[in-house]
């Protein structure tokens, strides 16, 4: 990801040196060349992660590449998540929101399969008790997400065992319902928007080769 996002930083310097380039030559007789400075490369690397920097504080992402400067400087959650290997905020909230979709709609369909994929076992095994409470009383579930209106990283931390743990924040709009055997609605209102916040925390175990990130644990925050 981090590969990508320097190709793309990359282009942007070369796109606006260029425009700065061609504002002066454009002002100036062919004769009157500007003076053209060769810069050192230390030169060009302060003034390349300078503008890098000024581009995500824009995009709202941490930086993309790891360095000694800006983990020391990072504190809090930031310097957890600097600790994580192969950890990118961007890339992870993206997942994030796509398997918040995917285990809303697994958990209402009864799709274990796909809940069994993405989350852990203890959490798992609470949503196949729901699903079957419901399955055995005829209750079926509806949930629409209608869009995901803030995701935010909350916390993180680190277990002595190697196990990473990250709290997310989802703000929600979403029609949830119920209904019983016979199709009738005994609980929400399908035409009730309802805005909620969900606080889910995602793991994964360091000491593991796989770099997936299961969600262990959900709560409705008022």
């Amino acid at each position: 990801m981090s590969a990508y996002l320097d190709i793309i930083f990359l282009l942007i310097v070369a796109v606006l040196i260029f425009a700065r380039l061609r504002s002066v030559l454009g002002t100036r007789p062919d004769e009157e060349r500007p003076e053209v400075r060769i810069v050192s490369r230390e030169e060009f690397e302060k003034a390349y992660e300078k503008m890098r920097h000024e581009i995500e504080e824009k995009m709202n992402l941490a930086p993309a590449t790891k360095t000694m400067q800006n983990i020391n400087e990072a504190e809090g959650v930031d310097k957890v998540l600097y600790s994580i290997p192969h950890f990118d905020r961007a890339d992870f909230c993206r997942r994030c929101s796509k398997a918040f979709e995917m285990i809303l709609s697994a958990f209402a369909n009864r799709d274990e399969e796909t809940l069994k994929m993405l989350t852990g076992k203890k959490l798992f095994a609470k949503f196949q008790e729901i699903i079957k409470q419901r399955t055995e009383e005829g209750i079926v579930a509806e949930t629409d997400l209608i869009k995901v209106d803030e995701l935010n990283i909350e916390d993180a931390k680190i277990s002595s065992k190697g196990i990473a743990q990250v709290v997310v924040k989802f703000i929600s709009e979403q029609i949830n319902l119920l209904k019983n055997a016979a199709g009738e609605v005994i609980e929400g209102d399908e035409n009730f928007v309802q805005k909620i916040t969900d606080v889910w925390t995602f793991e994964r175990d360091l000491n593991s080769k796989s770099r997936a990130w299961l969600l262990v644990s959900t709560k409705k925050q008022a």
